[in-house]
């Protein structure tokens, strides 16, 4: 009797083991990772996406990424609580797409525009104003200094008054003046270019990282990212990792 009750004792252990893990190893959240582009295309897609994925083992959330905007629909879309635009470009989502896009914020969920991303949909402007502007034009990519003017948001709590980073630093047209800046560029730190023969530059408000609720959603966007490096700095996988947070679970900051 002795030895089977010693025996019982040793299968219960081994079956509480075996759920022990997968109780520690819970996904706080799920993921979608969107990378279809139909304009340019940025050669640090492959590094973005990858990080992102090490951002979800490490944090327990789990993440799926793809190219194919189909996915994009009211079935599939149930499963995830945030859409992350990794680089995309071009008009990239079909009319029922772009329906099931809308719904999703509707009912609460988030948004992560990541650089490209306002390179994005220049037709549809429900999702100007939800990315938060529209690119118009970059200078040659080089070292420019960042003032965070809001540190008081998951994605900025580690970052120190002045950020120093090498990029591709964008300057946006039809911009929403109803965001909540984080992280601005000192354009007396690079030289902002000229484009036919005017010079170009946003002057002393330059955003570069925002956040805002939209149409019952969560939205974080960064300017950042566009060079392969950006992603395996700590200073910036944070500060992606806390506008992923913010915008998934959506909890008081």
């Amino acid at each position: 009797m002795n030895n089977k009750l010693k025996t019982l004792g040793f299968i219960v252990f081994g079956l509480a083991l075996l759920f022990v893990p997968a109780l520690s190893q819970a996904q706080q959240f799920r993921a979608l990772v969107i990378s279809k582009t139909a304009g340019f295309r940025h050669q640090s897609i492959p590094e973005g996406v990858a990080a992102i994925k090490k951002l979800g083992e490490k944090h327990r959330f789990q993440v799926y990424a793809s190219e194919d905007a189909s996915l994009i629909n009211d079935k599939n879309l149930e499963r995830y609580d945030v859409i992350i635009l990794m680089s995309t470009t071009g008009t990239i989502f079909n009319a029922e797409e772009k329906a099931a896009f809308e719904r999703f914020v509707q009912s609460g969920k988030g948004v992560v525009g990541v650089h490209s991303a306002t390179d994005t949909e220049y037709e549809w402007p429900w999702y100007t104003k939800l990315i938060g502007g529209q690119f118009n034009h970059h200078p040659q990519q080089q070292t420019a200094r960042m003032k965070v003017v809001n540190r008081d948001h998951p994605a900025t709590y580690h970052l120190n008054d002045k950020w120093l980073r090498t990029d591709e630093w964008y300057e946006f047209k039809n911009f929403n003046e109803s965001v909540n800046i984080l992280v601005q560029l000192d354009e007396t730190s690079y030289e902002v270019g000229e484009r036919n023969g005017q010079k170009m530059g946003m002057g002393a408000v330059h955003p570069i990282s925002w956040y805002h609720e939209y149409d019952g959603g969560r939205v974080f966007y960064t300017g950042l990212g566009h060079v392969e490096e950006a992603f395996e700095d700590a200073d910036f996988l944070n500060h992606l990792y806390g506008g992923i947070w913010y915008a998934a679970l959506g909890k008081p900051f």
